[in-house]
């Protein structure tokens, strides 16, 4: 079994000598620094599994070292472990303010220390192989993906041999997605046509209407970087789920972002932006009225219908009708102001047509 490091900050040798002497006879390798900077460079140089931190040091404290580590990228997932002889209610709150993960009181407890030590590390373990299974993760979509997409990218310029290799590799990356998620290839079809549909009324050009009708049904394809137990859960998020959720917008136009395709360059531009909202109210990034590429506006709208059509784990089907009500109106969640108002009068104008495309491509 791998030996865990743990790195002891105090300012006093005295204190150090005993504290690295207890750590040492549970079985860890230890790691000394005598001020707030020397930890921070400790820190970085032996990526420790746990930090024990003392809080009153001179010059900097331990609540600006926390501050400092838990503020980084490469050391905001190493727990820490406050050691102090401060108790009031004042002091513990500014310590989790700076993103202590415990407290230690001085002087030390042998048996609390075992068992803070061993509570940290089985945190930080955790966070570890959560860490470890995003990476595989990311390794599986980058292999499923890459060929497909350099293959894509190397196609001619011929708009027909475009066309024709783009509708296959299409097809293959949405098959990432909808491995993991419930959608399915009917799914897919009705994007493409309620999209290719809408755009055609908005009296958009050929090219445009055809690169849609691929493009769109991309959007998702970030959700490939979801936990299983967020994507499928049969129930509502929490606000922490939620905002992991979130992530398959920036997550998808980065797996098929930057490259020369037209299909591809509109199919990131819909991923990333197909969320937003007319009123700014939408995710990532809160974007505005015109500020949202026209193809995201679009696809808001498309997405929208789809999903009040379908039934989910949390919800059951909607008819037609019932929809165009919400759409029109707003139910509380959905409400009018976070569409285009062009384009909502125009799906008002060709509603029929989302129903007929519904019911021929219906699960």
């Amino acid at each position: 079994m791998q030996e865990n490091t743990i790195l002891v900050v105090d300012d006093t040798e005295i204190n150090l000598r005993l504290l690295g002497s207890l750590c040492e006879n549970l079985g860890y390798r230890v790691v000394t620094a005598d001020s707030g900077p020397e930890a921070i460079r400790q820190t970085h140089d032996h990526k420790p599994d746990l930090i024990l931190l003392d809080v009153m040091m001179p010059g900097m404290t331990g609540f600006e070292v926390a501050e400092r580590l838990k503020a980084d990228r490469e050391t905001d997932h190493i727990p820490i472990v406050m050691v102090t002889a401060l108790d009031s209610r004042e002091d513990r709150i500014k310590g989790i303010a700076t993103g202590a993960d415990d407290f230690l009181t001085k002087p030390i407890d042998h048996e609390e220390l075992e068992l803070r030590v061993r509570n940290s590390l089985k945190v930080k373990k955790y966070h570890d192989l959560l860490k470890q299974h995003s990476a595989l993760l990311e390794d599986q979509v980058a292999v499923r993906t890459a060929e497909l997409k350099e293959a894509f990218e190397k196609l001619s310029d011929a708009h027909t041999k475009i066309s024709q290799g783009y509708i296959e590799t299409i097809y293959r990356l949405t098959l990432v997605a909808e491995f993991r998620d419930v959608d399915t290839g009917s799914h897919i079809r009705r994007i493409s046509r309620f999209a290719s549909e809408l755009a055609s009324a908005l009296s958009m050009d050929a090219d445009f209407v055809d690169t849609i009708s691929y493009a769109s049904t991309m959007h998702d394809i970030g959700k490939v970087g979801i936990p299983d137990s967020i994507l499928l859960k049969r129930g509502p998020l929490t606000p922490q789920e939620w905002s992991v959720m979130q992530t398959h917008a920036v997550i998808g136009a980065r797996l098929i972002g930057n490259s020369e395709s037209p299909y591809l360059r509109m199919a990131e531009e819909i991923a990333l932006t197909h969320h937003e909202r007319w009123d700014g109210t939408g995710y990532p990034a809160g974007l505005k009225g015109e500020e949202i590429p026209f193809s995201g506006r679009i696809m808001n709208i498309v997405d929208q219908y789809d999903a009040l059509r379908n039934r989910r784990f949390y919800k059951g089907a909607l008819a037609h009708e019932e929809v165009l009500r919400i759409l029109m109106e707003g139910d509380g969640r959905t409400m009018p102001y976070h569409f285009d108002p062009l384009i909502l009068e125009t799906f008002r104008a060709v509603h029929r047509r989302f129903d007929d495309i519904y019911e021929s491509l219906k699960e």
